[in-house]
């Protein structure tokens, strides 16, 4: 079933891209500073307040991969599908707050995680973690440049890649010159503006396209599994991989760590906790529209899953709230894309150029800032080119958080365990990704001793990931009790049978595989490491305390919601 597609014209789209951009960039505008600050472009002086930490954590972390990926697990999993993809990365957010006052702690006027790993531990962690942190914010830049341009392909004559050089251009053009300030300041409006689009949008949908009769005629196009809201197939399927892999996009991905640096000391807990509950209801809501779509027997055309959540929109809404969700879409992919540009600029700036180039001690703050602006630049333009493969985006997001699972145990025990070695660090990692990657691209084969092996690791990852979770609010004797309980409870119904989902048996194994290399590679060390020091090696690059600028007022921290 397909509903004739509504579709703007060309001017349209020139005067919605221009009233959302132009807008962006007019918030932008008004913090700009003729000499700008090398911190402040990174972290914007580590003291944000909590209305805008809250709402840059929750545009963050709804991007319009977000909703893309929640709706195909709705159409593929049915009911249940959006619930594991929005509850559960609702909750690696709150998951992170305990975790976040620690690394605070003991480095509070750090820029990137990375950066700590430096001082932790040395070059060879920090380039590790930074690295990953460069490939995971390509390939987020490449899914939302992926989905503006579908979007813009969709709804306007222009095609795919002219809409993603629009987003593209868009997203460059306000974050460049003020960097983290500018993505800040401007995803309070962006996340205001998708919350209350959501909040209309979803329902005229649902009541446009018949519901809730819909739900009743069109129950005969579900599989028992999909009509099951207690699926294991969805689960198995989107529910557990998405489990370990959010958790390592929590800990491992710059644009949440830069945000957790960014926002004032004692606002961590109620920031995470607001943005937990803004992203579930956003992202949940969105994905039930592919769940509307399985049961209307809606199909993307070309069976694309991307042209999914744009398809449903312009099938059942009329031309100004279709508006409005070109906006709501734009708003939440753009809200990321300035996050990934402002994560890779403190990467190169910080980790690259700072700490290896030319030393904390030496680093120029003036050169930190062009190179920071022309690694958006650059970045920009890769993201552009890899988006015209027009990857599948769940595939991604699922790959590159299993990825980060690798780095998750020994980055962690880096903040907490004074054992932790510079080479239990770098072992651990390289041995899980080696591992992780046949595992995962199904290399090996998967039956005999080898599906065996990959069973019992995905057995210990099973205990590692819970015993994480529980690790930061319970302390380390509970985290114990429950990786225990975790192994032996799940064993019985993992063995002969988890081998059948490589995506969830990969990212277990890259957590269980770097847990257990980097613990019997640092118990024996005599390393005792005085984690004071962290906070002497980490800082301000710029030692000159510049006033922020906006609209001629000179304003400091406390025009970014700080006391």
């Amino acid at each position: 079933m397909n509903n004739e597609i509504m579709q703007f014209s060309a001017l349209t789209v020139v005067l919605l891209l221009v009233l959302f951009y132009g807008g962006t960039f007019l918030i932008s505008a008004r913090i700009g500073k003729k000499n700008e600050n090398a911190d402040g472009y990174m972290t914007a002086g580590n003291k944000i307040g909590f209305g805008i930490s809250a709402a840059s954590m929750t545009a963050t972390w709804i991007w319009a991969s977000s909703m893309y990926a929640s709706a195909t697990s709705g159409y593929t999993y049915g009911i249940s599908g959006p619930i594991h993809y929005g509850f559960w990365g609702a909750l690696m957010i709150l998951f992170i707050y305990p975790f976040g006052k620690r690394i605070r702690k003991v480095a509070p006027r750090a820029h990137t995680l990375a950066e700590v790993m430096h001082a932790r531990h040395g070059r060879s962690s920090q380039l590790m973690l930074a690295g990953s942190n460069i490939v995971g914010s390509v390939i987020s830049l490449m899914s939302n440049f992926i989905a503006g341009g579908v979007l813009i392909s969709m709804l306007s004559p222009f095609n795919f890649i002219q809409g993603v050089l629009a987003v593209a251009g868009g997203v460059l053009l306000y974050t460049l010159w003020s960097g983290f300030r500018a993505s800040v300041l401007t995803d309070f409006v962006q996340v205001v503006a998708m919350l209350g689009a959501v909040a209309i949008i979803v329902p005229v949908i649902f009541f446009a396209a018949g519901f809730p009769a819909a739900f009743e005629t069109g129950a005969n196009n579900l599989t028992p599994q999909q009509s099951n809201f207690f699926s294991s197939e969805a689960f198995l399927g989107q529910g557990a991989p998405y489990i370990a892999a959010v958790l390592a996009y929590a800990i491992g991905n710059q644009t949440i760590a830069q945000r957790l640096f960014a926002v004032r000391e004692d606002l961590i807990k109620p920031t995470f906790i607001t943005a937990t509950i803004g992203y579930g209801a956003m992202v949940i809501g969105v994905g039930m529209l592919g769940v509307l779509a399985l049961y209307l027997g809606f199909e993307p055309s070309g069976g694309d899953m991307n042209n999914l959540i744009p398809e449903m929109a312009a099938s059942y809404l009329p031309g100004i709230l279709l508006a409005l969700f070109f906006i709501m879409i734009i708003g939440a992919l753009s809200s990321t894309a300035d996050s990934d540009l402002s994560a890779l600029s403190s990467i190169m700036m910080a980790d690259v150029y700072g700490q290896n180039v030319a030393g904390k001690e030496n680093a120029d703050p003036k050169k930190m800032l062009l190179i920071g602006r022309i690694t958006m630049v650059v970045a920009t333009a890769l993201a552009v080119a890899f988006a015209s493969m027009q990857l599948n985006i769940l595939d991604l997001l699922v790959f590159v958080g299993a990825l980060w699972g690798a780095l998750v145990f020994p980055v962690l025990a880096s903040f907490y365990w004074k054992k932790v070695t510079n080479k239990a660090f770098t072992v651990s990692v390289l041995v899980a990704l080696a591992i992780f990657i046949p595992v995962r691209f199904e290399l090996i084969p998967m039956n005999g001793f080898t599906g065996f092996l990959v069973e019992l690791l995905s057995v210990i990852g099973i205990g590692v990931v819970l015993a994480l979770m529980c690790f930061g609010f319970f302390g380390l004797r509970v985290a114990k009790i429950v990786g225990v309980i975790a192994m032996l409870a799940s064993a019985p119904f993992v063995f002969g049978f988890l081998r059948d989902y490589t995506t969830l048996s990969a990212s277990l194994v890259a957590y269980s595989v770097s847990t257990m290399v980097c613990y019997f590679m640092s118990f024996r060390s005599k390393m005792d490491f005085d984690f004071d020091v962290i906070a002497s090696r980490t800082g301000d690059f710029d030692t000159e305390d510049l006033p922020l600028v906006a609209g001629g007022v000179t304003t400091d921290a406390k025009n970014l919601g700080g006391k």
